[in-house]
């Protein structure tokens, strides 16, 4: 079976890959292979072992073996754990998590382009990073003006001569 970026994608949606692929690179000392990227990614998506070799069709003691050779422990490096048992594969992605390598997921938000009569509010971008959320918003309200109101009693110039 071909190594593919495209297995166990959902593990980009709540955890900083880019990061967590630099960090560990640098705890292994060259980058990582793509095949401990793809199981990295699997523990991420919160698959075991044994299902992430059911998924690739591989032998699951085969797995184990090669994430105890390599991926396991180049986590317990980055994360200051090296005399540390892993008991559970679950310690991995609660270790990442601890060290802060867990983001926010992304929600998926349908743009609305038919703002409705009276105004609308366009969400045109979400950023979570750094424990941060920036949300851009375009905000309109459209108010009609009371009947006996017109734009010429409107001075729009006016300063506060108090």
């Amino acid at each position: 079976m071909a190594v593919t970026d495209e297995q166990f994608v959902e593990a980009e949606n709540h955890w900083d890959l880019d990061t967590l692929y630099m960090d560990l690179a640098s705890a292994k000392g060259k980058r990582l292979t793509p095949m401990e990227k793809l199981h990295l990614r699997g523990l991420l998506c919160g698959f075991s072992p044994c299902e992430i070799a059911e998924k690739l069709g591989k032998n699951s003691r085969g797995v184990e073996t090669d994430l105890c050779a390599t991926l396991y422990k180049y986590v317990k490096s980055l994360v200051g754990r090296e005399s540390e048992k892993i008991d559970n594969w679950r310690n991995v992605t609660e270790w990442l998590d601890e060290a802060g390598y867990k983001s926010l997921s992304r929600p998926q938000i349908a743009e609305n382009t038919n703002a409705s009569e009276n105004g609308g509010v366009h969400i045109t971008n979400i950023i979570c990073e750094n424990n941060e959320i920036k949300i851009d918003v375009f905000l309109q309200i459209k108010m009609p003006l009371p009947s006996d109101l017109t734009i010429q009693n409107f001075n729009l110039n006016r300063t506060n001569d108090n």
